[in-house]
């Protein structure tokens, strides 16, 4: 089943597409190549369709198997039965197929269970014409694309391949080919199997369309993105080729161009929630922090989308990166979107950027607020203790900061920082001796080399003071 999700994504054919090809092909040129009819003709009942089916003329000897007089004989007998019994005549053909006849009737009997959508047994059948007749061609082809069907790429590549070497191959069998290889990763091969099959039908976007993403994954980036281009001038609504030629030039490092994909994409009514997300992204590592919130708030604007979470992440990003109003946008929005189903731990989070945002905007009691009401809700949340600390460390209330960092000093997981904190906090008043022991206990739980050389400095101020 994998095999065949990974074909439908190299190769660009959706299962209906590929449906569609196949009943085609077993119509009109599965048994034994035969040429379209008429239009509106029954092709079973059309003479030059029947001279064919009974090998009476084109049949290549090096890559053909003969048959025999009275085999001649069933297949004309089945003829009247293939436009209107199928089944009856797979019953009648395999009553007549025995280990010592004619590969061909093995062949005909596969592509009657073709027919009947028994791609099994058709693979069965195919399989014993070959192994009768080796260089059967034509049984080489359709066990390849019989293989396609049931997601046996490993057989088809096999399949496709001796009928190569055989002397066939078509624009179908060497794009399924390039199918095959890709849904193998052997990106190498499928590419060259898409421009064979290109060659024999230039203008197919399957193919083109199974090319670039090989390309792309052979990290032939430059060749993608003109592919790409190409493509998108003839077939600019689809957003597959904007989302493809984004991520080359992603791998490019051109985010700006990418961003410009994505934009289109936007406005071709393509863009999802983690397209968007990604181009809010895009802008901040740009520095472009107004357009950033404006693709974040569209992200949350969409119909049905439902991760609080990654919209939470864009207004902590934004927050980080100093602009205040846009995270206070993207907040005011979640709450509308999401209100008290928000689950527990984004509240607290929404909520700890809110102090942050409040500190940050000069309101310190608004943010110490906050804050109390997060630690009302979980007072063993470690990081509000310390952003409490941090908030009256900042309006001179140092008994009251050292409160809080003490409380998070006991917590697994924010000591060290705590401890840290907590020294920094003695040594602004002067306080060496005191801190001493707590730098020392950081750093014996997390060593890091920025607080050994911040207790160097502090162990000689220490000494000083004796």
């Amino acid at each position: 089943m994998q095999d065949a999700r990974s074909l439908a994504l190299f190769g660009g054919i959706g299962v209906l597409r590929f449906g569609r090809i196949l009943a085609r092909l077993a119509w009109l040129t599965v048994f034994l190549g035969a040429a379209p009819a008429l239009a509106g003709e029954d092709p079973w009942k059309s003479p030059e369709f029947q001279k064919q089916f009974l090998g009476t003329y084109g049949v290549l000897a090096e890559v053909e198997p003969r048959i025999s007089p009275e085999e001649r004989a069933v297949l004309e007998k089945i003829i009247p039965l293939l436009s209107g019994n199928l089944s009856k005549a797979a019953e009648q053909l395999a009553a007549a197929t025995t280990p010592a006849s004619s590969a061909l009737l093995d062949f005909t009997l596969g592509n009657i269970h073709f027919q009947l959508d028994q791609p099994g047994e058709a693979q069965k059948h195919y399989r014993r014409a070959v192994e009768k007749f080796p260089s059967f061609l034509r049984a080489h082809k359709n066990l390849g694309l019989v293989c396609v069907r049931l997601g046996k790429t490993a057989d088809a590549i096999k399949a496709f391949t001796r009928m190569i070497e055989l002397g066939g191959g078509d624009s179908l069998s060497y794009g399924l080919l390039g199918q095959a290889h890709a849904s193998q990763e052997d990106f190498l091969a499928a590419e060259s199997a898409y421009r064979q099959a290109l060659l024999l039908q230039p203008d197919s976007l399957d193919w083109k369309m199974g090319l670039v993403r090989c390309l792309f994954r052979e990290q032939k980036l430059a060749e993608a993105v003109a592919m790409c281009g190409e493509l998108i001038e003839k077939y600019p609504e689809r957003a597959d080729l904007w989302q493809l030629q984004a991520s080359a030039y992603l791998g490019l490092k051109e985010p700006l161009k990418a961003a410009e994909n994505y934009e289109m994409l936007s406005r071709l009514g393509h863009a999802d929630a983690e397209t968007l997300y990604t181009l809010g992204d895009l802008y901040v590592n740009e520095s472009l922090l107004d357009l950033a919130a404006r693709a974040y708030l569209r992200a949350l604007e969409l119909k049905g989308e439902t991760d609080a979470g990654r919209g939470l992440r864009s207004a902590e990003i934004l927050s980080a990166r100093g602009a205040t109003e846009a995270a206070k946008r993207i907040l005011a929005r979640i709450q509308e979107r999401f209100g008290e189903s928000l689950p527990d731990d984004l509240k607290s989070r929404s909520l700890k950027l809110q102090a942050r945002i409040a500190a940050t905007s000069g309101s310190g009691q608004e943010s110490a607020r906050i804050l109390e009401e997060i630690l009302a809700m979980n007072p063993l949340d470690g990081e509000a203790l310390m952003l409490l600390a941090q908030q009256f460390a900042k309006t001179g209330e140092i008994e009251k900061a050292a409160f809080y960092l003490e409380r998070a000093e006991g917590l697994e997981g924010f000591e060290a920082e705590a401890r840290v904190r907590h020294a920094q906090l003695l040594v602004r008043q002067s306080k060496f001796t005191e801190a001493l022991p707590l730098l020392k206990r950081a750093q014996e739980i997390k060593p890091r080399e920025e607080v050994a050389s911040y207790l160097e400095q502090v162990e000689r101020a220490a000494r000083s003071q004796r």
